[in-house]
């Protein structure tokens, strides 16, 4: 091999092994900043308006969990203020066989100071003294205009991306991440929600 053949292979290794090296350094840096807020609990957002915050929306992403493993697509939940409180919930999704399930729940407010932290639940309303009949539902993320939240559970088992819109633009959709991982969620373990229906995606 000439000197200049042999000065070219070198080049070539050490770009390659500083790319290597940098790539290395990148995702360690990223596993360390995850692994840091893990030793942080869980925090919500500062306030929500419930009045703002009812209505419709639709599940963007979510973590993989055992209540939802029939839902196929068009994953959607309805939130309705009642004069009691609290909140009544209404999620649907679409099955394997085409068909559209229903589960009808309640939700209370644990954190009056904020109104960001809720307990949820679809056991019957004759069980609802029990303790375990009850999920958290904690509010991670919010924007400004309400068009989507980030929620999940303070041990960060559970994740939800949703939206007013069966989509979220790009940089939407980055910022409800965001919340996600500035709390030590592991973003990688979420799966998108496919919408088949006519609605449209985020358009503004």
């Amino acid at each position: 091999m000439t000197s200049r053949l042999r000065i070219v292979a070198l080049s070539l290794w050490t770009a390659s092994a500083v790319t290597t090296t940098a790539q290395a350094q990148g995702a360690a840096g990223g596993a360390t900043a995850r692994e840091s807020s893990l030793t942080e609990p869980v925090r919500t957002v500062d306030a929500v308006d419930l009045n703002r915050y009812v209505g419709e929306w639709f599940e963007v992403a979510r973590f993989p969990n055992r209540f939802q493993s029939r839902c196929v697509s068009d994953v959607r939940a309805s939130y309705t203020q009642r004069p009691d409180g609290r909140l009544e919930v209404i999620n649907r999704c679409r099955t394997e066989d085409g068909s559209i399930t229903e589960a009808h729940g309640a939700a209370r407010v644990t954190d009056d100071p904020t109104f960001a932290k809720l307990k949820v639940r679809f056991a019957p309303a004759v069980l609802s003294f029990l303790p375990f009949v009850w999920g958290d539902y904690w509010i991670l993320g919010l924007a400004s205009d309400y068009s989507w939240a980030t929620v999940g559970s303070p041990d960060r088992n559970y994740l939800w991306i949703l939206a007013r819109t069966p989509s979220l633009r790009a940089e939407r959709f980055a910022s409800a991440l965001a919340a996600a991982q500035a709390n030590g969620f592991d973003v990688e373990r979420l799966t998108k929600t496919m919408h088949t229906g006519a609605d449209t995606g985020d358009t503004r």
